[in-house]
């Protein structure tokens, strides 16, 4: 079993939590593979090699047992102060992870990890912000033990990023929205905004509107929560 860093967005983290997300697509790099049929019919990236050979690509996100740790919006809270003015520890009075003198940068960390999902935070002006305000830290630079969020990959496949069903944008999070255009029907006048509509509208704000138009082989990932799971 192999784990790996994923980046997932404040929203995509909420739907995480909530239970409402088992999938994510994540692009295919194809510019040096082509898409195969194998032996069971499914679609893969596959290479033919000089002898002759196949070459199927492995999926670079894991294979099935696999897990993905969660990459989002986060800090590390160690102190706050009473009424009087005294330095005491963090108290969390929001979900936060106990942290233990871990190695971040070239200092440690101890106290909690908090996360910007979960809402708003008032930093004080000794926590080492430049403006005073915000401290919080990217999903990029998120270490393994501060993740609070562990996936175990469940199936792998591939397939083209428009062909996602009902049912699979669900599963990315996705709900029923409002009533405008859709996707499916843009010249419709206003109908049900449905889950793949959302879905292809997140899609556009990550990778652009030419993300979606160009109609990619993405990697579709499925996944199940593993509770209790810790760095």
């Amino acid at each position: 079993m192999k784990e790996r860093g994923m980046i997932f967005n404040a929203e995509m983290v909420r739907a995480l939590l909530d239970g409402r997300k088992t999938q994510t697509r994540r692009p295919m790099k194809s510019d040096c593979m082509d898409i195969g049929e194998r032996d069971d019919g499914s679609r893969w990236p596959w290479r033919e090699h000089n002898d002759g050979g196949d070459y199927w690509y492995p999926c670079p996100f894991g294979e099935v047992g696999d897990r993905i740790w969660v990459r989002e919006t986060w800090s590390v809270v160690s102190h706050s102060f009473n009424d009087g003015g005294l330095m005491i520890d963090y108290v969390p009075d929001r979900p936060a992870k106990a942290v233990h003198e871990q190695p971040f940068g070239n200092g440690y960390y101890s106290g909690h990890a908090i996360y910007a999902t979960d809402g708003d935070f008032t930093w004080g002006d000794d926590d080492g912000c430049v403006d005073g305000r915000s401290c919080w830290k990217p999903s990029i630079h998120m270490p393994r033990w501060a993740s609070r969020i562990t996936l175990e990959i469940t199936d792998v496949r591939v397939e083209r990023l428009n062909s996602i069903s009902q049912e699979d944008a669900q599963a990315e999070g996705m709900e029923l929205t409002g009533w405008r255009p859709t996707y499916s029907d843009p010249d419709s006048g206003g109908e049900v905004w449905t889950p793949y509509d959302n879905f292809a509208q997140l899609w556009e704000s990550i990778y652009g509107e030419e993300g979606w138009k160009d109609n990619p082989w993405v990697w579709v990932i499925e996944f199940k929560r593993v509770k209790g799971a810790t760095a």
